[in-house]
């Protein structure tokens, strides 16, 4: 498989970049922890769809190295899959479901 294209967050400043970048472009954001096996399950299929979906912009936001971002979200479980546009938050997914992430971004992008 190809490598994908998920951009990893690292602090507030690249999260408000990135939005600001994509414009009214789909940001779809993968928010995990290192330590919760269903984020690391769903993770390369993550990937594989970044590389299906040009159209949008993929992320990743590791809960506990960029809390404030986790926190301005409102992730309270992990994976929290969200779809924004414009810099508003338009859709969400809570759970590690292939069926239910890929409609998600066949739905936005």
């Amino acid at each position: 498989m190809g490598e994908g294209k998920v951009t990893t967050i690292n602090n507030k400043e690249e999260w408000t970049a990135i939005h600001q970048k994509a414009g009214n472009k789909a940001v779809i954001v993968d928010f995990s922890a290192t330590w919760c096996g269903p984020c690391r399950m769903i993770s390369p299929y993550f990937e594989e769809l970044s590389t299906k979906h040009t159209g949008a912009t993929f992320i990743k936001v590791d809960v506990d190295a960029v809390e404030a971002v986790a926190q301005e979200c409102g992730i309270s479980a992990m994976p929290t899959f969200q779809v924004w546009k414009g810099g508003q938050k338009v859709d969400e997914l809570v759970g590690a479901s292939k069926d239910k992430l890929n409609a998600l971004v066949e739905k936005h992008v």
